[in-house]
């Protein structure tokens, strides 16, 4: 969801919404797959692992966004649009507010293995797919773009802010300990294991002013996380005046960031 220039092109689908990969691309797949598969067993939560199983992502090759379409409209009534590598907000507003996740066409290349700031197939279908079979998380993803969508400019950005430390990097609590259900962490190998197991980062207990005034950057490990006690707490923002609260952090001031600025 940025206007910034990427290095990659999306490839164009077919009038059933399938994309030609090649035998280079399917074979990133395979490995970033088959390497983060068991690293998420026991660090996702398992309203995750639940939404990886019911889609059973193919290990052998690219996912095609009909297929993972089928099983998103049979749960929570969502489906996948290819997009090109990179969209303006209101594209991706518009999108989810129609109960349609974008998802990039192009996987990145070997030499970006462990790390992408763009959002390639792998990050789309593994990282956000599987938490949108939970309805809490779609019903939430569902309200944000239609709010976004009638959102000024200035508050889009400040939506973001709230996307970042939930949907992209969110954590949660569990009877099994500190979990993640943050597409952003769960499609990387070592923000996975970092967020859950490292004692370098902040994590604070979620609070959605707080969440508005916390600056991030996409291309660090984040300092900072924001933790969840159950998916409730997505729920429950969805009856939230988020733009009023929006106004009230403008009105406490922004935080200062606890990492370098570019």
């Amino acid at each position: 969801m940025s206007p910034k220039k990427t290095s990659y092109v999306a490839h164009p689908v077919d009038e059933h919404g399938n994309a030609n990969y090649t035998e280079v691309e399917n074979g990133v797949w395979h490995d970033l797959i088959t390497r983060q598969t068991p690293i998420v067993e026991h660090r996702a939560c398992n309203e995750y692992l639940n939404g990886l199983k019911l889609l059973n992502l193919p290990t052998n090759r690219v996912p095609q966004c009909p297929e993972i379409s089928a099983v998103l409209r049979d749960t929570t009534g969502w489906s996948l649009a290819p997009v090109p590598a990179l969209i303006p907000f209101e594209q991706f507003f518009g999108l989810l507010a129609d109960r349609k996740f974008p998802a990039a066409t192009f996987i990145r290349r070997r030499d970006e293995l462990d790390y992408l700031q763009e959002p390639d197939i792998f990050h789309e279908t593994f990282g956000h797919c599987p938490m949108l079979t939970n309805q809490a998380c779609a019903d939430f993803t569902h309200t944000y773009g239609k709010l976004g969508l009638a959102a000024s400019p200035e508050d889009q950005i400040m939506l973001a802010r709230l996307y970042w430390f939930t949907i992209e990097f969110g954590l949660i609590n569990t009877p099994q300990g500190l979990r993640a259900y943050g597409g952003g962490i769960l499609s990387s190998m070592n923000e996975t294991i970092y967020c859950v197991e490292s004692p370098i980062p902040i994590r604070k207990p979620f609070d959605v002013l707080e969440v508005l005034r916390t600056p991030y950057r996409i291309d660090i490990m984040q300092p900072i996380y924001y933790v969840i006690d159950n998916f409730d707490v997505l729920y429950h923002l969805i009856d939230m005046d988020l733009i009023g609260l929006i106004n009230e952090a403008r009105r406490l001031g922004m935080h200062q960031p606890i990492y370098e600025t570019n």
